[in-house]
């Protein structure tokens, strides 16, 4: 379990979850979800923090690199990312094996989304994401909450 430090907080709720992992494309929508839909605390991985630093030299669009820049600037005051550390890499191996294990494509353009999967199950949380298709086959070693 990560040291309390790495988590951050939302709007308390007794019926929510306590907590869990936000990949990015949950908190690429943060502004358009509902909180209630979030666990009460959330945390990021560090390779979340990586495609948001990505993000605005992907694109020509100035307003649209201006929007990737604020919404990175924005995580970065409000997260301290969780490590891909040795665990998160041990973790990473078995999603692959369990990726292959039923027959899935080996990850490619996927292999950042079980990254950041390898990191909450390093952790021992949910992990909650708009793209529930990207995480077939490893919903038996990390809980996958689709919002």
């Amino acid at each position: 379990m990560p040291p309390p430090a790495r988590i951050r907080h939302l709007v308390p709720d007794d019926r929510r979850p306590q907590r869990g992992v936000l990949d990015t494309s949950v908190v690429i929508d943060l502004d358009k979800l509902d909180a209630s839909q979030l666990p009460i605390q959330v945390a990021v991985s560090a390779i979340t923090m990586a495609e948001l630093a990505a993000g605005p030299h992907a694109t020509t669009d100035p307003a649209e690199r201006g929007r990737r820049q604020d919404r990175l600037q924005r995580a970065e005051a409000a997260f301290d990312p969780l490590p891909f550390d040795g665990d998160a890499a041990r973790a990473y191996g078995r999603i692959i094996a369990s990726v292959g294990a039923v027959g899935r494509k080996a990850p490619g353009a996927r292999a950042v989304d079980l990254l950041i999967a390898a990191a909450a199950l390093a952790a021992g949380l949910p992990l909650y994401t708009r793209n529930g298709e990207d995480f077939k086959a490893i919903e038996d070693l990390v809980d996958i909450i689709v919002v």
